[in-house]
């Protein structure tokens, strides 16, 4: 994981280009990509790994659904969106991940990705081969541990979105995404009332399992209400508090 294994990359400088080595311990990522910290003997050990940086523009697919699992990917910078395609021809979006965050591990159980993640804007990935991360886990007693923290925070985090699409009403819906969104770019040390949404309304539409019409309804409503202030995909968040109380309003 990007927290404990080496990455190296050439970047380009100016005047001239330059290589240099970008490591797991140096990352600004790495407390988000994988929590906690191995001591500097166990670090030291696996630091010499070198894993693939791959960049993708935008529109481009980072794997594809039933393609063979054999990586996961960790988001150094950019966006995306994971989608499946349901038996009519129909997308429907199963999630957005944003640096920091891991993609990919729903392939482990199956052996083959079971949705396709394209970028939603230029972004870049770490590229973790999991036969070598396996193979570091059964060496390194705190990797193995490390990597099961992981999958029990894409569990949870799972388990939300079913409860966002299961059991709430549309604007509750919304304000949860706002509200939710809102904290992952604190995490990663951006605004927490000032963004961009990098999906499109129609996309959302589909993630919240709401028409494109009601999603647009619900952005001017919450305008209007005084709650947030649009402007095309920007958003600033005015009154946390009124959103937290659609939230609050059902108990």
């Amino acid at each position: 994981m990007p927290a404990v294994i080496a990455l190296k990359s050439v970047q380009q400088r100016m005047p001239t280009p330059a290589k240099f080595e970008v490591t797991c311990s140096s990352c600004n990522l790495r407390e988000l990509c994988l929590p906690g910290a191995l001591c500097g003997e166990e670090l030291a050990r696996i630091e010499n790994v070198v894993y693939a940086r791959r960049r993708l523009k935008r529109g481009d697919p980072l794997f594809k659904a039933g393609a063979e699992f054999n990586a996961i990917y960790a988001i150094r910078s950019g966006f995306f969106k994971t989608s499946q395609v349901d038996a009519e021809g129909r997308e429907q979006v199963t999630g957005f991940s944003m640096g920091g965050e891991l993609m990919g591990l729903e392939g482990l159980g199956a052996g083959t990705y079971q949705g396709t993640a394209i970028a939603l804007e230029d972004s870049e990935v770490c590229v973790l081969p999991y036969a070598l991360i396996e193979e570091m886990a059964r060496e390194v007693p705190a990797l193995q541990r490390q990597l099961h923290a992981v999958l029990s925070r894409e569990i949870v985090r799972d388990h939300g979105v079913m409860m966002l699409l299961g059991s709430m009403r549309a604007e509750e819906r919304l304000a949860t995404f706002l509200l939710n969104l809102s904290k992952r770019f604190v995490r990663r040390g951006y605004s927490a009332s000032d963004f961009n949404l990098r999906m499109t309304r129609e996309e959302l539409g589909s993630y919240l399992g709401l028409k494109l019409e009601t999603v647009s309804r619900l952005f001017s409503r919450f305008q209007e209400d005084g709650l947030i202030e649009v402007q095309q995909k920007h958003v600033r968040i005015v009154d946390t508090a009124g959103l937290e109380r659609i939230l609050g309003a059902r108990h």
